[in-house]
């Protein structure tokens, strides 16, 4: 029977049961060593046996075979009655003696691998739920009910610290309750799983169970006094965890938001392009034959506002492209990958974090917190395809303008409400996002172009409620508009655009972005 030594739980008899095998021959060699003994099943126990390692078979223990191809073999009393029985109820402890059970202290089980089987692509509906364990949460479960009496270790991180406790005489209450906290989160995370591969087919359902894992404790926030960490959905694999940082310190939590802003955005454009982001907006975006001729039209759209930036590149960084980046102030620049040149060049600006990343690719989920709740909506995706474009006005836009207005339409689908975007050969001229009101994000957009709107295009993420806008830009020069349309005042606008004989096209979808 286990017993509480200065505060620590002795540890007898030891439960091990594990799909991942990896370390649990040495774990065993290890509790055999400090004189506990040995309870297993199925694969788990052959492996132990294999070593040359005595263990005593689940099946012995409940005088039970395993059934049903080994659904059933740990689900016994034998088994939970020694795991769940509290050592400090008399009652309990009679109980034992009477049905012939000894008491387990320690419950060692991982489970069987859910996540891996149903994101591979073999994998059929048979094979996923032919991998939900029953038995191993179950016994996990009950472990981590009674952790003042029983040690439940479920991650194989925590092997070498709990075979250090059990050969120094057992596992402290502190110990106990972290495993037990671990063991909740573990099960927690693992039935998410199932429930999200059942809902796989519902956009919205009833239920949403996320699981999360740390990846990264920030120094803090979007501010120092706001405490901060980096997590990951349990089974996704976003494009920031893929990602190899060559230089640069930690990234923060706002450097994280920028990147995740600028690297959607680049990789929404074709051609060689460059976004530069500011507090998740663009402020200059270019798109050339050439990285090195788009960065430099990306960062003359807003020079003053690109200081202490992101850049990202849909291409591969190359030398002369990095010689031009280091000349200012830089956070962060992410690429597909880099030349071995350019990150000699980089290199001096040893703050400025230089990061490879794969192209975004994961979950069609957009999820924003609010107070003790969450929003949750399919992710915003941005086409090039003209095909549902329509033109409101009698001019029709020249292939340039079209071009231009394609370009134009992406970078104001990716930046903040209200936005208007003013472009010209591929590049933007002005952004204006975030405005209150349309004709205020028109007139932010035509501030920062100034003389370079003469002959842009412009796109706006969302219709023009009035004419106002339209004069606005055709005063300043520019001779093509892309907007979904739709409002009530379509016939205005349009009488405006022909007023001024400006290209008017109708995208028929609208990209608010909060």
């Amino acid at each position: 029977m286990g017993k509480h030594v200065s505060g620590l739980l002795r540890v007898r008899r030891a439960l091990i049961s594990v799909s991942d095998k990896r370390g649990i021959v040495d774990l065993a060699e290890r509790l055999v060593a400090a004189d506990v003994e040995l309870i297993s099943s199925g694969g788990t126990a052959s492996r132990i046996e294999e070593s040359g390692i005595a263990v005593t078979r689940v099946s012995d223990l409940t005088d039970w075979p395993e059934i049903l191809g080994g659904r059933v073999k740990t689900l016994h009393p034998a088994v939970h009655g020694g795991i769940l029985a509290d050592r400090a109820n008399p009652d309990h402890m009679a109980e034992l003696t009477q049905h012939g059970i000894s008491p387990i202290d320690l419950v060692i089980v991982n489970l069987y691998p859910f996540e891996e089987v149903v994101h591979s692509l073999e994998a059929t509906a048979a094979d996923a739920i032919e991998n939900i364990d029953i038995g191993g949460p179950t016994m996990i479960r009950a472990a981590a009910k009674n952790h003042l009496w029983v040690g439940v270790v479920t991650s194989l991180d925590r092997y070498d610290e709990v075979a250090t406790a059990v050969e120094r005489g057992g596992l402290d209450l502190e110990l106990r309750t972290s495993l037990a906290e671990e063991a909740f989160s573990h099960t927690a995370a693992y039935d998410a799983g199932i429930v999200g591969w059942m809902q796989r087919e519902e956009s919205q359902p009833a239920h949403l169970m996320l699981a999360l894992e740390r990846v990264q404790e920030l120094r803090y926030g979007e501010n120092p006094s706001q405490d901060a960490g980096l997590y990951r959905l349990l089974g996704g694999n976003p494009w920031w965890g893929r990602a190899k940082q060559h230089q640069g310190k930690e990234m923060s939590f706002n450097n994280y938001a920028d990147a995740e802003a600028a690297w959607r955005l680049v990789n929404d454009l074709r051609d060689p392009a460059v976004a530069v982001i500011k507090h998740t907006n663009p402020c200059g975006v270019g798109m050339r034959s050439t990285l090195h001729d788009a960065f430099q039209v990306a960062w003359e759209c807003d020079s003053l506002s690109a200081f202490g930036g992101v850049v990202a590149l849909n291409r591969t960084l190359d030398l002369l492209t990095a010689e031009m980046i280091a000349e200012y102030f830089v956070e962060v620049v992410i690429a597909p990958s880099c030349e071995d040149a350019a990150l000699k060049v980089l290199s001096a600006k040893r703050a400025m974090r230089v990061l490879e990343a794969l192209p975004p690719h994961g979950t069609d989920v957009d999820i924003r917190g609010i107070e003790d709740g969450l929003l949750v909506q399919t992710r915003d995706h941005v086409g090039s395809d003209l095909s549902d474009w329509i033109v409101a006005s009698q001019r029709p836009p020249t292939p340039d303008e079209v071009a231009n207005l394609k370009f134009a339409w992406v970078v104001a689908a990716h930046a903040k409400s209200n936005a208007v975007v003013v472009v010209t050969d591929r590049a933007a001229v002005g952004i204006g996002v975030g405005d209150q009101s349309r004709v205020g994000a028109v007139e932010r957009g035509l501030f920062r172009a100034g003389a370079r709107s003469v002959g842009a295009v412009a796109a706006s993420d969302a219709f023009f409620p009035f004419r106002d806008g339209l004069d606005v830009l055709a005063r300043a020069g520019v001779t093509a508009v892309v907007e979904p349309g739709g409002s009530r005042n379509d016939a205005e606008v349009i009488a405006a655009a022909d007023e001024h004989a400006i290209a008017l096209m109708f995208a028929g979808r609208r990209h608010f972005r909060h």
